[in-house]
């Protein structure tokens, strides 16, 4: 809990704090890349950094954490939370980077708003900060307790035992242990890092879901090679590199599994609602069900550029056939397919709002995300409770900036 002085010295300067916080989170990378360099090339995402992206999901994770400790100050907002530790652990961040993190975001703060930061104000937004923090902190230490790994020791050599071409731009890659020993549990939806190392010596790390179902001797991964938007943001480093160079026997560095958009036990219906890379944690919930659950009620959503754009498409149709209660409902841009003719078809952009949900659904959305806020407004007309939808961003989560 935020201390009563200093929830009100926030909530004061709360409005001025969070309409710098794009100046102060610029300044804060600024300044920490300047002392530690070797950090925007062996940890951070350069890609994001150079977009702005990263910066800006900063600042809204600071301003919702904020907001709710002043807004709602008996409870500690997890949601915030729960999805940034997962993030850390996946990228073996330890306590000890929170120092360093702290110092030179307050000292932004501090700069950017000169005389308003009054030593008071300096101690409020501290004490702000240190809660967050020690919260990550004990989060991530819970996450890797759970691994049964110390602190940061996520990493693992892997040996790519299959490549296979999805679509002209995704490729799924199957992953075993090197030294042969079991791949280990996880829950479907959870995702994994990948490290690898560039042509300039750096080091850059990418997160990909887990698209088969837990259980089995080995794990998949499907990479989409990304592309700059706008020619002044780099290509996807990591998924061209994996794209030009992992090959079957070649090997790679791969975390341990990590992630909150988890598959729950139970018999309520679910439905699973994705948009182009984005159906890869749905595979491994399917299966899973598929194996597990086969009579659960699911309703599964997707939406691409076309059938030729869809990774895994026969996979998703066959899954989904192998559940008793499950109904497939496919949204393409580009129908000029063949296969576009199917019954489950539909041309255009996807329509949650014309399905059918009980009010009970469970719901798990994962695309991009201007798919999954429209996805949600037509969830919560259904009369979904907001703690019945989950998501999951691959990138910097920029969910709570907008």
């Amino acid at each position: 809990m935020l201390s009563e002085r200093s929830a009100q010295i926030v909530r004061t300067t709360l409005p001025t704090v969070g309409a710098s916080l794009d100046t102060i989170t610029e300044l804060f990378y600024r300044r920490m890349f300047e002392e530690r360099p070797e950090l925007l090339d062996d940890l951070f995402n350069r890609a994001n950094q150079a977009s702005g992206t990263q910066k800006e999901a900063l600042a809204g994770a600071v301003a919702a954490f904020a907001t709710a400790l002043v807004g709602h100050p008996d409870e500690r907002p997890d949601a915030v939370l729960s999805r940034i530790a997962n993030k850390h652990a996946a990228l073996g961040i330890t306590s000890d980077q929170y120092t360093l993190v702290a110092r030179h975001l307050l000292q932004a703060i501090a700069e950017v708003l000169g005389d308003a930061v009054t030593p008071a104000v300096a101690s409020a937004w501290d004490e702000v900060y240190w809660l967050m923090a020690n919260a990550l902190i004990a989060m991530e230490a819970r996450l890797y307790a759970q691994a049964q790994v110390e602190d940061g020791a996520v990493w693992q050599t892997m040996e790519i035992t299959e490549r296979h071409e999805e679509t002209p731009d995704a490729v799924s890659l199957i992953l075993r242990r090197a030294d042969g020993s079991a791949t280990g549990p996880f829950t479907p939806g959870q995702y994994v890092s990948v490290r690898v190392e560039l042509p300039d010596g750096a080091h850059q790390t990418r997160q990909y879901s887990l698209s088969s179902a837990p259980g089995l001797k080995t794990w998949r991964i499907t990479v989409k090679r990304e592309y700059s938007p706008d020619g002044h943001v780099p290509e996807g480093e990591v998924s061209s590199w994996l794209h030009a160079h992992a090959t079957a026997s070649g090997a790679l560095q791969v975390s341990l599994p990590f992630g909150d958009l988890l598959l729950p036990e139970g018999d309520n219906p679910l439905l699973l609602a994705s948009a182009g890379i984005g159906v890869t944690p749905m595979l491994a919930m399917l299966e899973h069900l598929a194996t597990t659950s086969p009579h659960r009620p699911v309703t599964v959503v997707h939406a691409d550029r076309s059938p030729s754009d869809h990774a895994h498409r026969l996979e998703l149709v066959e899954l989904v056939g192998r559940l008793t209660h499950a109904s497939l409902h496919v949204w393409y841009e580009d129908t000029d397919h063949p296969d576009a003719a199917a019954d489950h078809v539909s041309e255009g952009w996807a329509d949650i709002a014309r399905l059918s949900l009980p009010p009970d659904t469970t719901a798990f959305l994962c695309g991009p995300l201007a798919f999954m806020k429209a996805a949600r407004t037509d969830l919560l007309a259904h009369g979904l409770r907001p703690p019945s939808i989950h998501y999951e961003v691959f990138g910097p989560d920029l969910w709570l900036s907008k």
